[in-house]
């Protein structure tokens, strides 16, 4: 188990140098810091000067990679590349374009990103497994196409519309809940149950009808026959056999996305004002700050990779033929 971990492990380091690699050509070679100073200052005629002046201020007035103005590993570390990119590997983010450490922001704005997306997350999974169960227990049925149909219906329509309409509905009529805000302590609570539902309701249609199919595939297999002929009931068997054996790829698709909860979710919290990692995100973007915008990218990679990683992992403790494989 520890050898094919660190098998894992060592698989995913050059996916993430090549991330790294392609975002740093994305960032300074095909995008210059020339060109960066030039949207940042936004006027039609800048000149050289205060092209300079801004590339001096953010560290961008270094050579890209390789340095022959220094001496020994100067050459190197005094470049753009160690001090924008290799740095990003001791999650050393550095600071923002308005002289913010970027770090300090992440570690303050991860825990409304949280407060959002564990919820969410948990509850979509309890919700959408027992639908698809549900639709599963009377398929064929008019429960079963109808229930289809609904998750057509929920998967057809934009998220936008869930925000819209659950501000407009619970917050303006109904004043059940503030329409959007932040606060922390348990006053953070209102703030965040409309979040919450939208999130949850906007996440069923295709997830149902993924564990809905997941589980018609298990349904017709021999073990269930067996089990059937045992004597027992439809329901234990649905969550004593199918739900065991579907539940490689079940994990493929919860366990993959728990890193990327730190993330946050970009139109949420932008359209609710909590003041978390995707608001982070969009407000870096609208403000042209690069530095978090580079940031953001390296970190969601590294996310994005542990997921892999904690779904191989999941992959042996439910299948060991996975590891011996």
């Amino acid at each position: 188990m520890f050898a094919y971990i660190i098998r894992r492990i060592l698989y995913s380091l050059p996916i993430l140098i090549g991330v790294n690699l392609m975002t740093f050509s994305l960032f300074f070679i095909v995008n210059s810091p020339d060109d960066m100073a030039r949207m940042h200052l936004g006027q039609k005629r800048v000149t050289e000067g205060a092209i300079e002046k801004w590339k001096q201020a953010r560290g961008y007035d270094k050579p890209l990679i390789y340095n022959e103005a220094e001496s020994g590993v100067g050459k190197v570390t005094n470049t753009i590349f160690y001090d924008k990119s290799v740095r990003l590997f001791a999650f050393d983010f550095g600071y923002a374009d308005d002289g913010r450490p970027i770090g300090e922001d992440i570690l303050q704005r991860m825990w409304p990103s949280l407060a959002i997306a564990i919820p969410i997350f948990l509850v979509g999974i309890l919700v959408n497994i027992c639908f698809a169960l549900l639709l599963v227990f009377f398929r064929s049925t008019y429960i079963d196409v109808w229930g289809v149909v609904f998750s057509v219906v929920l998967m057809s329509i934009s998220t936008l519309f869930y925000i819209i309409g659950g501000q407009y509905l619970l917050g303006k009529l109904m004043q059940l809940v503030p329409i959007s805000g932040y606060d922390t302590g348990f006053s953070a609570f209102k703030f965040l149950v409309l979040p919450v539902i939208i999130g949850v309701i906007g996440g069923i249609g295709s997830s149902t009808r993924w564990y809905r199919t997941i589980f018609l595939e298990e349904i017709g297999k021999d073990y269930v026959r067996t089990a059937r002929a045992k004597g027992l009931s439809e329901i234990r068997v649905l969550f004593r056999h199918i739900l065991k054996n579907a539940m490689i790829p079940i994990l493929t698709g919860i366990v993959v996305i728990i890193p990327l909860l730190f993330m946050g979710s970009l139109l949420l919290e932008s359209f609710f004002g909590v003041p978390g990692l995707g608001s982070y995100t969009i407000d870096a973007i609208q403000s042209q700050d690069f530095a978090i915008v580079r940031s953001m990218v390296f970190l969601g990679s590294v996310l994005y990779i542990a997921g892999l990683l904690l779904t191989d992992i999941s992959y042996t403790m439910v299948d060991p033929r996975v590891r011996l494989g």
